[in-house]
């Protein structure tokens, strides 16, 4: 091999590979710009690229405007492609956090009204997260309090006569002041202020199906920088960060 060849060589060999990962904006987006800095140590080029809602970084990773991407629970997921086909694949866990409902106007679940105003996600499967979280609490029962696919329609029994509002997920922290309770994923109830360790009136159980994942397109899955991606993320330099940061709302799966 010439001197010129094997410079070219290891030119090619240092140069990062790039990769695409999306993101909601708010603590997934501010968890994978420490991840894009440990995987740039290791020879990892992260472009963290941030949504505004749950639905297009599932659309973009599956028509390749992304390789991965960090912003949903597996139950999600599985909806997702059971509409649509998608060949997208869980590769890691990411973080855990259980998820609350809030109040502006009350403390506890308990003093909630007769036909009080709730605010849920209207996507199946985190609508269905804020429908277990009552059902946990005993203000409706479910045909199947399991079921991570609970709509409204499966509502068994509702004392309270409770009158639910579905709203875009992003959209939630907004109509705290318009209802008596909305349950809000936690990414968005710290983008808004809010900290669901303190600020929820009640959470849901802190093993349930809810954990965090890491997807990418099932071709990629075997791929080297997926490997690295997720060595990265399940770093000691991520947990001291969500430790520093999040102070137990979010919790490292690793």
């Amino acid at each position: 091999m010439t001197a010129i060849a094997l410079a070219a060589l290891l030119a090619g060999s240092a140069r990062a590979e790039t990769i695409r990962v999306g993101a909601t904006g708010g603590p997934h987006a501010e968890i994978l710009d420490v991840v894009k800095k440990v995987a740039a140590s290791r020879g990892l080029d992260i472009k963290v690229v941030e949504f505004t809602d749950y639905v297009v970084p599932n659309q973009a990773l599956a028509l390749k405007d992304l390789e991965a991407n960090s912003f949903q629970h597996e139950p999600y997921l599985k909806n997702q492609i059971s509409k649509t086909g998608w060949k997208i694949v869980k590769v890691a866990t990411t973080i855990a956090s259980p998820q609350g409902v809030y109040s502006l106007k009350y403390k506890k679940l308990a003093d909630l009204p007769e036909g009080a105003r709730v605010a849920i996600a209207n996507d199946p499967s985190n609508g269905a997260r804020g429908l277990m979280i009552l059902a946990l609490h005993g203000l409706i029962k479910l045909k199947d309090p399991t079921n991570v696919a609970s709509t409204i329609a499966d509502i068994t029994d509702n004392p309270k006569k409770l009158r639910f509002i579905e709203l875009d997920a992003a959209q939630l922290p907004r109509s705290l002041q318009d209802v008596d309770l909305v349950s809000i994923n936690n990414n968005y109830a710290v983008q808004a202020g809010l900290n669901p360790a303190v600020d929820a009136i009640a959470h849901e159980a802190a093993d349930g199906p809810w954990v965090n994942i890491l997807a990418v397109r099932e071709e990629d899955r075997d791929k080297p920088w997926v490997k690295q991606l997720i060595d990265a993320y399940h770093s000691d330099e991520v947990k001291a960060f969500l430790n520093q940061r999040f102070k137990g709302t979010y919790i490292a799966t690793w």
